[in-house]
């Protein structure tokens, strides 16, 4: 009598194979790297539930030490600078929501103007064809392993040359026309998409100008709004630059939050108010992240699809 062979349920097998030891080391280092990633966050949000005092004795706790809402309320203004230091904090002042709106003038409009700029660059290197074309694209992308440091001191001085330190537009100016990476990610759409209803729009007599606005543009809807998130982000964040050219008018609130830090009369950084304040000015960007997150992931994608 032969023995015959008996296999093993379905559902046995996609159990071993869920519970298979790479699956499991996949996992494990999946949920660790997550792990390290929110950690800093949840330290950020520990200390501005914290008041300073009771860090000073409870630095290493991980719950907040003398949990407390006074440092949001000295962020947005609603504590006086005697409560503040009664709190432990430093008892400067930061000037939230002037900074808030300044970085979000600055972030607006220079997402708007380099997303709209860019788009026509892209969309002229990958339609009109004139001589050294490729060459030049080639040249102007290799300007992306140029540093910006590189070029913060010739921008200030043309800027200062110009008369607009310490303004809105001189603080834009670097950011308000093409960049590399934005004509890249915009011109491999753009090489991708049919040409069939430009070429029946011009035998009808349109101009490239209403080709790009009325055409292509509203077909490189998804790809623009994932230009512009990630253009808004990086905006959003930068420091440098608008250290060098911002005044107190026009500080926004990266710069800001630095000059917060620095103004320790007590002798020590208001490292609540301080967390309060990075964790309020990081909202905006995260809600857009949330929001718009697997927009930015499924547009990655696109370039070069037909």
């Amino acid at each position: 009598m032969t023995a015959t062979a008996t296999t093993p349920p379905a559902s046995e097998e996609k159990t071993r194979k869920r519970l298979s030891p790479g699956r499991i080391a996949a996992w494990a280092a999946l949920i660790f790297f997550i792990f390290v990633s929110l950690a800093p966050f949840y330290w950020v949000l520990r200390t501005s539930l914290s008041t300073n005092a009771a860090l000073a004795a409870n630095s290493s706790s991980l719950l907040p030490a003398g949990f407390s809402l006074g440092a949001y309320k000295r962020v947005f203004g609603l504590q006086t600078a005697a409560e503040a230091i009664a709190q432990g904090g430093s008892g400067a002042s930061i000037n939230f929501w002037a900074f808030m709106a300044n970085s979000f003038i600055f972030a607006t409009v220079t997402t708007a103007a380099a997303v709209l700029f860019s788009s026509m660059a892209a969309y002229a290197f990958s339609r009109l064809h004139w001589k050294g074309r490729d060459k030049v694209f080639a040249l102007f992308l290799a300007t992306v392993l140029v540093p910006p440091i590189f070029t913060a001191l010739p921008n200030f001085l043309l800027v200062r040359s110009l008369g607009l330190l310490g303004t809105h537009l001189g603080m834009m100016l670097p950011y308000l026309f093409m960049t590399p990476f934005a004509i890249f990610f915009m011109r491999q759409f753009f090489l991708g998409m049919s040409r069939e209803v430009e070429e029946a729009a011009m035998l009808d007599g349109a101009r490239q100008w209403r080709i790009f606005f009325q055409i292509v543009l509203p077909q490189a809807s998804a790809p623009l709004a994932t230009l512009a998130l990630l253009t808004f982000m990086q905006q959003w964040n930068e420091y440098f630059w608008p250290l060098l050219v911002s005044n107190e008018n026009t500080r926004v609130l990266t710069v800001g939050l630095g000059v917060f830090k620095a103004s320790t009369p007590q002798g020590a950084p208001d490292w609540s108010g301080l967390m309060a304040a990075t964790l309020v000015s990081a909202t905006p960007v995260l809600i857009l992240f949330f929001l718009f997150g697997k927009r930015i992931v499924n547009s990655i994608g696109f370039n070069g699809t037909k």
